[in-house]
């Protein structure tokens, strides 16, 4: 019985529940969705610059942006976002000034768009070329064909990858408890994890998981609803309006 109320006092104290769950919603949810969504604004910008390096013709292109994907792959996230966050105020580089939370989007941002740029390119990539192609027949430059075709297709295709990777933002966030944020910058991690040093006790790590799921399940479930959406539209749509008749009669 005391292993059971030890086990129950460690991960599902209802006390520390009732008093870490505020912060939590209040400070630690928001912080951790609006630095989810502006590192996230990064790495999209900074994966669509690089993917189109990617696909270059020449190699001088093609090279910077395929050393920036590999190495900012090969890094594990952690020591990326402490050499990002920490290393460009130490070296002079303030681009935010004293703004850590602008540091700490950057830091994910950047290395975010390592990934995001391998997911584009893939998209952009798997474009039939009998569309391209089609474009390029009627006159269109090859810019506006990237930018009026392939890009829009290709976007739709690696949209469930997209938000996959949008995901693994959300939890990313976590890590930039190492860049020393404010009270009022905290994300979930950071509030959980002083609370569970404070109180000796794993559950308010528990309740920001809860938290941690309740974003990314119902996200996930979501996205993949509207990719069959995606998918499914335009066939339902390029059916002949007599063999449609046909199938309901």
């Amino acid at each position: 019985m005391n292993g059971l109320q030890r086990f129950w006092d460690t991960f599902f104290n209802g006390h520390l529940l009732v008093d870490v769950f505020p912060s939590l919603l209040r400070t630690g949810l928001l912080n951790t969705l609006v630095l989810a969504l502006l590192a996230s604004v990064i790495g999209l910008v900074v994966g669509i610059v690089i993917a189109s390096g990617l696909m270059a013709r020449t190699r001088f292109a093609r090279l910077p942006s395929r050393c920036y994907v590999d190495v900012l792959r090969g890094l594990p996230h952690i020591l990326s976002i402490y050499l990002i966050g920490q290393g460009l105020p130490v070296a002079g580089l303030n681009i935010f000034g004293t703004w850590t939370y602008g540091y700490a989007a950057l830091a994910i941002g950047l290395t975010e768009g390592a990934y995001m740029a391998e997911i584009f390119r893939s998209g952009f990539q798997s474009v039939d070329p009998g569309i391209v192609e089609a474009a390029r027949s009627v006159g269109m430059s090859q810019r506006k064909t990237m930018r009026l075709v392939v890009f829009p297709i290709g976007f739709r295709q690696v949209l469930p990858a997209l938000t996959g990777q949008f995901i693994l933002v959300i939890k990313s966030t976590a890590l930039v408890y190492l860049l020393g944020l404010a009270a009022g910058q905290r994300e979930m991690f950071a509030i959980a994890q002083d609370a569970s040093t404070n109180d000796a006790s794993l559950t308010p790590l528990v309740a920001a998981g809860v938290l941690y799921l309740a974003i990314t399940v119902p996200l996930t479930y979501a996205v993949n609803a509207w990719d069959r959406r995606l998918r499914e539209g335009p066939r339902a749509a390029a059916i002949d309006p007599v063999m449609r008749q046909e199938a309901i009669a």
